[in-house]
């Protein structure tokens, strides 16, 4: 109960790479960056070649989307800031905002129409989570924070990624600080690398899931939401491990934006 005696409030929280967003930001951002010839082609097949060596070489699994936003975020170190956020701001605008998933998208409004509070939690950058949300009306956004320093970012993050359990952690505390009721909350996800996430709410989704999220939703009985007209490709190549082919995905698209950049010139 609040201190007026009332009941809490009650909150919605969204992952957003391939349960609001059809693909990866990380994506998304790299072809923004590749656009305006802010990184060369060059760099971004290095970056993804040494991604894809190190998400293929049978290390432990837990440290692989680490390892993916750690090189991401030293990937922009030493830019200026308010031009990686203008950057960013345009990515929001041109492209995600053309990429959501209706359905998931009426989901989070019926959610704020019922008076609830919608956040987004992803392990993207902090910045993009919070204009992403602004967009689209929503509460908040809880991503990666970079650090900042002298008006650039050093490619370094503060505190931990948005992964796995800091979802939980985040979530939790952002219902201790504006007193939300987590029994009564609702959590949405695509991966089974949510599962904090989803297990700390009263009410989990499985929006597009994959094969392990898809398997565990059925077995607690929670709600399987799918707009894709086929899953087979996910279901039928669902890896072991899970991050890896997050960060095979990112991969892929970087150099596919990188060489997309090199035949327009």
């Amino acid at each position: 109960m609040t201190e007026s005696g009332g009941a809490q409030r009650t909150a919605a929280f969204f992952d957003v790479d391939n349960t609001l967003l059809r693909g990866a930001t990380l994506y998304y951002l790299a072809r923004g960056l590749a656009a305006r010839d802010l990184v060369t082609w060059r760099q971004i097949i290095r970056y993804a070649w040494k991604q894809w060596k190190f998400l293929t070489s049978g290390k432990e699994h837990v440290k692989d989307l680490k390892f993916v936003t750690d090189t991401s975020m030293a990937f922009i170190g030493g830019r200026d800031q308010l031009v990686m956020l203008d950057v960013c701001q345009s990515v929001v605008d041109e492209i995600m905002l053309n990429k959501l998933w209706p359905g998931t998208l009426r989901i989070a409004r019926a959610h704020l129409e019922r008076g609830e509070e919608v956040w987004l939690v992803t392990a993207a950058p902090n910045d993009v989570a919070g204009m992403l949300a602004e967009r689209l009306g929503l509460t908040g956004g809880l991503g990666t924070c970079a650090e900042v320093k002298d008006g650039r970012y050093t490619g370094h993050i503060l505190g931990t990624t948005m992964h796995g359990q800091a979802k939980a952690e985040a979530i939790q505390r952002i219902a201790a600080e504006r007193q939300l009721d987590l029994t009564r909350s609702t959590a949405y996800s695509d991966s089974s690398n949510d599962l904090p996430m989803l297990s700390a709410v009263g009410n989990a989704v499985a929006v597009n899931p994959d094969g392990a999220l898809r398997r565990l939703a059925r077995r607690k009985g929670w709600l399987i939401v799918e707009y894709r007209r086929t899953r087979a490709w996910r279901d039928t190549q669902s890896p072991a491990n899970p991050n890896m082919a997050v960060g095979a995905g990112i991969a892929a698209g970087l150099a596919a934006a990188a060489l997309g950049r090199k035949r327009r010139k």
